[in-house]
């Protein structure tokens, strides 16, 4: 399986809602550093997994619809709790929309797979990765 991975980050606040949040329950900042890669069995007639140029434009154009702004005052969010295991999988579907879309090029379609992981810190992340079909 070849992988080809991007990376960006990005910051934004956000509270919780529930007891298991403690602290978090409050609004807080987090910057996410943001791991998108994408898989394929085999390399496209161009040789490659993905542009990775496109790539970039595409996870950067994602996280500037979220950058240091509230999510809790975005109502694409209202009544969620915006964990990062939540937000890796809303990256994911934007990612996979701008596949199914063209935007990473007319062979992405042959992309297989595709991952996203955030990491909180360097000792904190989480993720969602699931086949493209």
């Amino acid at each position: 399986m070849y992988s080809v991975r991007v990376r960006d980050r990005v910051m934004i606040a956000h509270s919780f809602k529930g007891e298991v949040f403690g602290p978090a329950q409050r609004l807080h900042g987090a910057t996410y550093l943001v791991d998108v890669t994408f898989e394929r069995p085999e390399l496209d007639p161009d040789g490659i997994v993905v542009d990775i140029g496109r790539a970039h434009e595409v996870l950067a154009e994602t996280l500037r619809t979220i950058a240091f702004r509230n999510l809790d005052e975005m109502d694409e969010f209202r009544g969620v709790n915006t964990t990062t295991e939540f937000m890796a999988k809303w990256i994911w579907e934007k990612i996979r929309t701008a596949i199914r879309e063209g935007r990473l090029g007319p062979h992405a379609a042959g992309l297989t797979g595709l991952s996203v992981e955030l990491a909180e810190s360097d000792v904190a992340w989480a993720g969602f990765r699931a086949p493209l079909g």
